[in-house]
């Protein structure tokens, strides 16, 4: 059995073992989480979120990028989220690599370079800190005023605070 079909047993399982139910698309906390792919972040047990409560948008880096701000817009207009909160973690993959280096890397194995940004990094702060500020200037948000920046340590799990002036 390969890995698909034991997570299509594993699904058949928890199924059954729920009863039938519609909650409504709305996010009941009004909530996006922006956070990166790794898998040793489990999103929801970190923050004690349950299933409705939150949009939870993840990506290589927790990387702000075009896709994140278009994914906010519907977010919050459309299904009424009001604050986001953005996380990156210790020991990021995104920080092992380089935009050149790996832009090389798939032009030489594709035959093509990629139409998307890379957005590698080496300070985790300061991409953090950058991230915020993407939000915080989108004219595509409309709720831009309560969004926060954190680092997950995935040694010890705890998230710290990056806290940023807008100098806009």
């Amino acid at each position: 059995m390969d890995v698909v079909d034991q997570l299509l047993e594993n699904n058949r399982r928890f199924a059954g073992s729920l009863p039938a139910s519609h909650d409504a698309i709305e996010p009941r906390l009004q909530l996006a989480v922006v956070a990166c792919m790794d898998s040793r972040l489990d999103v929801f047990a970190a923050l004690g979120l349950e299933p409705g409560e939150a949009h939870v948008l993840r990506n290589a880096g927790g990387v702000v990028s075009d896709d994140v701000i278009r994914s906010l817009a519907i977010s919050q207009r459309r299904l009424g989220t009001r604050e986001v909160m953005l996380i990156h973690h210790t020991d990021c993959g995104m920080q092992k690599i380089t935009d050149d280096g790996f832009r090389t890397e798939l032009m030489e194995t594709a035959g093509v370079a990629p139409a998307f940004a890379i957005e590698s990094f080496t300070d985790l702060e300061a991409d953090v800190r950058q991230s915020i500020l993407r939000v915080r200037r989108s004219p595509f948000l409309p709720h831009r005023d309560r969004v926060r920046g954190f680092v997950y340590d995935v040694d010890d799990h705890r998230l710290r605070e990056v806290v940023v002036e807008d100098q806009s």
